[in-house]
């Protein structure tokens, strides 16, 4: 159990935020500790959703449909995004875990999936000793001033511009 736990934001066009998340959950699951770990606007089969079968103190749960939002949420991504929330609340208030992972819900607020109001509402709720960790591209102003660690991603060279497709592993 950590002492004291703060919120980390990683933001940024670049890759990585994600990843970062999950290195950082790895490295708390080896210290013993407990991860709560919930993916907004995420559907879809990735790599890390085996990790489950190999942490016991690890819960990984998506919030959200296989396509990915383009233009105009639908309203079934709105539920997604609003009962993500809601578990994400109970996963900060239970004293279950030490870590929650918050990944992509900057992104969600930008689609307006939640509003910055919800998401602060939902951080106030986190007990003094749990780690906090938002990612996804847009944070708000509200988040980074919220947060006691912010690291921005920024896309230098990516080998998806050379037509290099997502990569079972690496990417997904």
């Amino acid at each position: 159990m950590l002492d004291k736990g703060y919120v980390q934001v990683y933001t940024g066009n670049g890759k990585g935020k994600t990843t970062a998340a999950l290195g950082l959950t790895l490295r708390a699951l080896c210290a013993g500790f407990r991860v709560f770990f919930g993916q907004f606007m995420k559907g879809q089969d990735y790599s890390e959703l085996k990790a489950v079968e190999r942490f016991e103190n690890l819960e990984l749960v998506q919030f959200g449909t296989p396509e990915f939002v383009r233009g105009e949420p639908s309203e079934t991504d709105k539920e997604q995004a609003r009962a993500g929330l809601e578990r994400m609340e109970r996963a900060l208030e239970s004293g279950e875990y030490d870590v929650v992972v918050f990944d992509e819900v900057n992104t969600a607020m930008h689609f307006k999936l939640l509003s910055v109001a919800e998401v602060l509402g939902a951080l106030a709720k986190r007990p003094e000793n749990v780690e906090a960790v938002l990612t996804g591209r847009h944070a708000p102003p509200e988040i980074i001033e919220r947060a006691d660690l912010v690291t921005e991603m920024r896309e230098v060279k990516h080998y998806y511009n050379a037509g290099v497709p997502s990569r079972v592993g690496i990417e997904d």
